[in-house]
C-alpha cells in the first residue's frame, strides 16, 4: 500500500470541491482510494460559524456533552469526538463544523471523480482528527467513505493455529482513515488530500452505511459511558 499526500493551496470556504481536486490530481489509479481532510468537505458546505457561538453550538451537534478540562467530550453521528468536531484551527477567524452528512458527501464525490478519471474502482474516505483513551496524540477517523467495505469480518474463520474466531474484525475505514492522517498532517502543511493505491480493501458499488457502528451496550467502554448516554435515552 502507497499513501501519498497532496500538497495544494489554502482551500476557501464555498469553493467547489470537486474542482478542486481536479486542480491538484491529474489522474487518479485504478483501484484507489482518496482520503480527503473533512475540514475542506465542510468548508465548501458553507458549514462555518462564528467562534462566540462554540459552546452554544457544541451541545446542538451532539446527542451528549461532557465538559472535561479542556474539551466537551461528545457523541455525535454515534462517534466519541471533542467539541462535536467543530474545530478553530486552520480557520480564517472562524469555526468550521463537520460536514452535514459526510456519507452523502463522499458518495457524491466519488461518482464525480470516477466519471472525470475514467475509474471504476475507487473508494473515498472524508476524514478528521480523532483520540483515543490512553494515548497522547491523534489518529484519523473516517466521518464518511463511500465504495469499499468498511469492515473486515474474520468472525466464524479460524486462526493460524485452527481455532474458531469469535470477536475479530478489522476497522478498515479508520485504519485509511488514520493512514492518510499520518501524511497530510495536522499544522501548517496544507495537504488536505491523500491518495492511497494498492490498498487491501474490497471495492462495492454500494455502502453500507451501519456496519462500523455498535449498540453502546456492546462497546468495551460502556461502563464509561452509561451515565451520559441512559441521559439521553439512546442505546
Amino acid at each position: 500500500m502507497h499513501v501519498q499526500a497532496i500538497k495544494t493551496r489554502v482551500f476557501k470556504k464555498d469553493e467547489d470541491l470537486s474542482l478542486f481536486i481536479f486542480e491538484y490530481l491529474k489522474k487518479i489509479p485504478e483501484r484507489s482510494v482518496l482520503v480527503i481532510a473533512s475540514k475542506i468537505v465542510a468548508l465548501s458546505e458553507g458549514r462555518t460559524a462564528q467562534i462566540s457561538e462554540k459552546n452554544k453550538l457544541i451541545k446542538r451537534e451532539s446527542s451528549w456533552a461532557l465538559k472535561t478540562g479542556k474539551v466537551w467530550l461528545t457523541e455525535k453521528s454515534g462517534m466519541i469526538m471533542a467539541n462535536a468536531g467543530i474545530d478553530e484551527s486552520n480557520a480564517q477567524g472562524e469555526l468550521v463544523l463537520l460536514p452535514k452528512d459526510s456519507f452523502a458527501s463522499a458518495e457524491r464525490l466519488r461518482k464525480m471523480l470516477q466519471k472525470k478519471y475514467r475509474v471504476k474502482n475507487l473508494g473515498i474516505v472524508i476524514t478528521d482528527s480523532a483520540l483515543m483513551p490512553l494515548r497522547a496524540g491523534v489518529v484519523g477517523a473516517a466521518l464518511g467513505y463511500a465504495g469499499f467495505k468498511g469492515v473486515r469480518d474474520y468472525r466464524g474463520k479460524k486462526d493460524v493455529f485452527g481455532r474458531k474466531m469469535e470477536m475479530s474484525r478489522t476497522n478498515v475505514t479508520d485504519s485509511l482513515a488514520t493512514a492518510g492522517t499520518l501524511v497530510m498532517g495536522e499544522g501548517a502543511e496544507q495537504q488536505p488530500l491523500a491518495l492511497i493505491t494498492e490498498a487491501p480493501v474490497e471495492f462495492v458499488e454500494k455502502t453500507n452505511k451501519k456496519e462500523l457502528k455498535i449498540a453502546a451496550k456492546e462497546d468495551i467502554f460502556w461502563p464509561l459511558l452509561k451515565r451520559y448516554i441512559q441521559k439521553t435515552g439512546r442505546d
